[in-house]
């Protein structure tokens, strides 16, 4: 694959996510951020596309401590 190509489907790609981050209400909260709290949004939004969806199934998301 040429570079070019690559870095344009990369830019795209940072859009779409941009713009799930966005509609989640995760960017706001994770701007102005530490590296660490960024990082961390960042597992959570991988485990959330990871994470197969299942119809009448519920997560349980533990709360803070």
């Amino acid at each position: 694959m040429h570079p070019d190509t690559h870095l344009q489907l990369h830019h795209l790609r940072a859009a779409e996510l941009r713009l799930c981050a966005t509609e989640f209400g995760l960017r706001s909260a994770a701007q102005g951020a530490g590296l660490r709290t960024r990082l961390g949004w960042a597992l959570v939004g991988l485990g959330l596309r990871v994470l197969p969806h299942r119809a009448g199934h519920t997560y349980v998301v533990p709360g803070p401590a």
